[in-house]
């Protein structure tokens, strides 16, 4: 199993990171919605509740071309806890390196007002020889990406600092 966390300072408060992350549905939004960005995408199926818990959706991303996928995995995700401004947890069914993930974004206001976020992944291969040779290379792929998608979204909160 591979684990992967990182913990970002956003010099804003909790609520505005937190709606850069979960942006409101717009009011006449197609269902289900799709959100396209430069390397996926995301389908959300069902909004699920005001914080997101609920919430039903499959991502298209980047994963190594030698998985022999045309360098795309899907994933079907669902989430499973959420508090507004504090907290969102999924878990992930994702292929062709058939998979199970979990995690979360947790964010916490400091004294200043600002937001330190953390975010947290587990990564799991099914396939126990798969698991030996390729779960570590895509998940520190999937995580290369995370993290770039992270500090590029949390820019718009407001000045970003990775603090590890």
């Amino acid at each position: 199993m591979q684990s992967y966390t990182v913990r970002f300072h956003v010099d804003a408060p909790p609520r505005r990171v937190w709606r850069v992350l979960h942006p409101p549905v717009p009011p006449n939004a197609p269902r289900p919605r799709v959100l396209e960005w430069p390397g996926g995408s995301m389908e959300i199926l069902n909004e699920g509740n005001e914080a997101g818990e609920g919430l039903v959706r499959t991502c298209i991303f980047e994963v190594p071309r030698y998985l022999l996928s045309g360098g795309r995995a899907r994933s079907w995700e669902t989430v499973t806890e959420a508090e507004l401004n504090k907290l969102s947890r999924y878990i992930a069914v994702g292929a062709p390196l058939w998979s199970r993930a979990e995690g979360y974004h947790q964010l916490d206001e400091q004294s200043d007002g600002s937001t330190v976020l953390t975010f947290h992944e587990t990564y799991h291969a099914y396939n126990p020889v798969l698991r030996f040779f390729l779960e570590r290379p895509v998940h520190a792929k999937i995580s290369r990406d995370n993290l770039a998608v992270y500090e590029h979204a949390l820019g718009y909160a407001g000045e970003v600092r990775r603090l590890s």
